[in-house]
């Protein structure tokens, strides 16, 4: 089955482009044949190229401006024609403004379908995008495909939990001084609100206070730019908070996998939620205790008290209460790590994320009207 994609962003920038770039090593096993639209070039885009897969690049630039949105939807909509895909998939909202009016000018509407990674807040971009035709809405967990349902129109939605790869040995080890008889708990992202890296540090200053002792690990940087004064606030933070010593800041780093394996627990304290989790999957698969917030997705994979511990709250007091337990119990945390490693096998490996997602394009490229797309 032939399936032409159209990306928004030329690079990595997070869950949502890793997925696909997961999803693409399985398609030739899977019996798809991918083809790749990027609307601006980029590391990643060059990166697939020099792969072999059949990548191209339409600039759209902004969508404030007009000429360059219709230049860019006519494009599009010429390479539709000439290249005739059984299933044409927009990843991202942004794309679709711009795949939806081509697939409109090239009579292909009915095999137009669009992935939406995140958990809608009814942002603009997303009302706008709701309005467009598709045939499905793609989803990366029910919270997400539940947010999308309340936009209007309604369309029909699919859901495709994302995965994780199985650890591999690391090139070389971090140099990390950590100190020993410290419990490591650490929390990977950028440096931005979402992640919500000062939550931890409050939430270690109430550990501290409690009189246990812990060693916070904060891995990545200040990625793209997009938060440069919550980035250097941290340092700041820490410092009132009296935990000089007590925290190690990686700066942004190529590879999280070999910092998570040096932790006891990892902490994923977003919220509002993101749009999955993927690191959580990360941690799962190395065999490391994962706590998150209860809200959005991560409930939709961690059983609380069995494969992970969920904080009824992002607040520092609630993610502290469930740490404490972790740094209260060697027998607990060891239970969750082996429980949540079992989980990750077992669903959610990269090749069992594809077996989903190629299930999915299948039932969605061989539809009713199956035969008029030829």
């Amino acid at each position: 089955m032939r399936v032409l994609v159209t990306v928004p962003w030329g690079q990595r920038l997070g869950g949502a482009e890793e997925m696909l770039d997961m999803a693409l090593g399985g398609a030739p096993a899977s019996g798809f044949e991918l083809e790749l639209v990027f609307l601006e070039g980029g590391p990643w885009a060059q990166e697939l190229a020099r792969a072999g897969l059949a990548v191209e690049v339409i600039p759209a630039g902004r969508l404030r401006e007009a000429h360059r949105v219709a230049a860019t939807v006519l494009r599009l909509a010429a390479l539709l024609r000439r290249r005739r895909p059984e299933l044409i998939l927009s990843w991202m909202p942004k794309t679709h403004l711009y795949t939806a009016p081509a697939a409109a000018l090239a009579g292909m509407s009915d095999r137009l379908a669009w992935w939406q990674h995140g958990i809608s807040r009814g942002e603009w971009i997303d009302r706008l995008t709701a309005l467009l035709p598709a045939v499905a809405v793609g989803c990366s967990s029910q919270a997400a495909a539940q947010a999308q349902a309340r936009l209007w129109p309604s369309r029909p939605t699919f859901v495709v939990n994302p995965g994780a790869r199985r650890p591999a040995p690391a090139a070389r080890e971090p140099e990390l001084a950590l100190p020993g008889g410290a419990a490591i708990v650490g929390l990977v992202g950028r440096l931005q609100p979402l992640k919500a890296q000062d939550r931890l540090l409050r939430a270690h200053a109430l550990l501290r206070a409690r009189g246990y002792r812990l060693h916070t690990l904060l891995v990545g940087g200040d990625a793209y730019g997009l938060s440069p004064d919550y980035a250097a606030s941290l340092p700041v933070l820490i410092e009132q908070l009296g935990l000089e010593g007590e925290v190690t800041m990686t700066g942004q780093v190529d590879d999280a996998g070999p910092y998570i394996e040096r932790m006891d627990v990892l902490v994923n304290a977003s919220d509002p939620p993101e749009s999955f989790g993927i690191v959580l999957l990360e941690a799962m698969a190395r065999g490391v205790a994962v706590l998150a917030v209860d809200a959005g997705s991560p409930g939709e994979f961690i059983e609380h008290g069995r494969t992970g511990l969920l904080a009824r709250s992002a607040t520092p007091q609630a993610l502290a209460d469930e740490l404490a337990r972790l740094l209260d119990s060697d027998e607990l945390r060891l239970s969750l790590a082996a429980a949540g490693r079992e989980v990750f096998e077992r669903d959610f490996t990269d090749a069992a994320m594809r077996r989903r997602f190629y299930d999915q394009l299948e039932r969605l490229g061989r539809g009713p009207d199956a035969s008029a797309r030829r």
